[in-house]
């Protein structure tokens, strides 16, 4: 089953785009909050986590709204690779986990992708 989080930052940013966009991909279930992505304490994606089955497939808009640095993104894809989950960035076509070579890519890009945060951050 493909399983949605969708994530913002602030409570005056709207979830609308990224609710649609996970409906459209096929999601028959999508978590929801808003709080900074770089927060441990996030209550959905803990929930979500708890309740994904074997051959479920989380799916996100970016990988930006699941995880904010490299070893946390890669810590959230080695606990659903725990519970037989994979999953997929619908913007990044390439993170897809339920592929060998997705895994792969998906770590290189990792870790371009906090490079380019910290980059923004020192600007």
């Amino acid at each position: 089953m493909l399983v949605g989080y969708a994530r913002v930052s602030t409570d005056d940013q709207d979830l609308r785009l990224q609710r649609a966009a996970l409906k459209d991909a096929g999601c028959r279930r999508t978590f929801e909050e808003k709080v900074s992505g770089a927060k441990r304490n996030r209550p959905e994606l803990a929930r979500m986590m708890d309740q994904l089955r074997d051959d479920d497939v989380v799916v996100v808009t970016r990988l930006d709204r699941l995880a904010r640095s490299t070893k946390d993104l890669l810590d959230i894809a080695e606990k659903l690779n725990e519970v037989g989950a994979g999953l997929r960035s619908l913007a990044e076509p390439w993170a897809d986990t339920t592929s060998p070579a997705g895994r792969m890519v998906l770590t290189v890009f990792a870790g371009i992708a906090e490079f380019e945060r910290e980059l923004i951050h020192q600007r």
